[in-house]
């Protein structure tokens, strides 16, 4: 690796590597749920597209993050910035991507590439968390108000942040860490499950659920496969 490579230590398994690939799929057919609808969840504008995409994910899910935000400290509210997301959005960031990192590991071979651009997103094969809605980019905000600090900006992957986007990073300031022990107590304990290289990203029954909680199978395949809605 070059200088550029993040501070922090690489989590075990990164989203990309086979043993994620390997999770075998039970769909339980659940329909999509908008966390529009659901008190102390807002809804941020940044990623917003006309058909309403990044509001979405599955209700397990939805039902997770109400119980968080209501978990959440008097002031504070969970502010969403995107759920699910098309799986050809997700072919086209994820190629964006490897285009980017190509100049700076340019001694690797495409295959190592691929995983290294999984540490900020998913490759388009297989099953895309956000592609199954079982995934969701958040942070805290006040009600009504401005975001809290978190250290980086949501979407600040580990070159650009010099790797203070992983969740255990200790290169942000102590009110930083504190505002995401907040965020991560209150998701955690509603059982979704963080992916390490990013704070932002939360998820349930997709297959890195799986694998964190030994579940035996994933349980959301493509939206796109069957496009449910409530």
């Amino acid at each position: 690796m070059t200088d550029h490579a993040p501070r922090q230590d690489e989590p075990p398994v990164l989203i990309g590597e086979d043993a994620v690939a390997r999770i075998p799929l039970v769909e339980i057919e659940e329909a999509m749920v908008d966390l529009a609808t659901i008190p102390r969840i807002a809804i941020d504008a940044r990623l917003a597209d006309p058909a309403g995409n990044h509001r979405m994910v599955r209700a397990g899910v939805a039902k997770r993050l109400a119980e968080a935000a209501a978990s959440l400290p008097e002031g504070l509210e969970l502010l969403v910035i995107e759920g699910y997301r098309p799986l050809e959005t997700q072919r086209r960031i994820f190629e964006a991507h490897l285009a980017e990192l190509r100049p700076i590991y340019s001694q690797v071979s495409e295959a190592e590439l691929s995983v290294l651009a999984s540490r900020f997103v998913a490759p388009p094969t297989g099953i895309p968390p956000h592609c199954s809605g079982a995934a969701v980019d958040l942070t805290l905000g006040f009600t009504g108000g401005p975001e809290l600090d978190m250290g980086t900006r949501v979407n600040e992957g580990p070159e650009e942040s010099h790797g203070r986007c992983y969740s255990n990073s200790t290169d942000i300031p102590a009110n930083c860490r504190q505002n995401r022990a907040i965020l991560f107590g209150a998701l955690a304990g509603q059982g979704l499950v963080n992916y390490p290289p990013e704070w932002w990203h939360w998820s349930w029954g997709d297959r890195y659920w799986s694998l964190q909680k030994g579940a035996p199978a994933a349980l959301y395949g493509l939206v796109d496969e069957f496009r449910w809605r409530q």
